[in-house]
């Protein structure tokens, strides 16, 4: 039997034409609101700004998120162990 450690997580993001996203491997939805969608990914925490951001499709139990509007920015932290702001700022 296989160690669940050693399996690799999957995670994908497709964006098509900056007004919509596709996300596989969320496990939560930490956050929102127009300017912002902050997610809980197998992969680490991923945050969408933009404008007029709408989660359009969800689901937890596949792990599945539509979110529409227009994008601006992704970016990721790992969200592990010695990531928090003191970790970075004084290493």
């Amino acid at each position: 039997m296989a160690d669940e450690e050693n399996v690799p997580k999957k995670h994908d993001l497709t964006v098509y034409s900056r007004e919509r996203a596709e996300i596989s491997g969320v496990e939560d939805v930490m956050g929102f609101d127009e300017s912002a969608v902050i997610l809980k990914t197998s992969l680490g925490r991923l945050t969408a700004r933009g404008e007029n951001l709408h989660v359009e499709k969800i689901d937890l139990d596949s792990g599945l998120l539509e979110l529409r509007g227009k994008l601006c920015e992704l970016s990721y932290e790992d969200g592990g162990a010695g990531t928090g702001f003191w970790t970075r700022l004084f290493g």
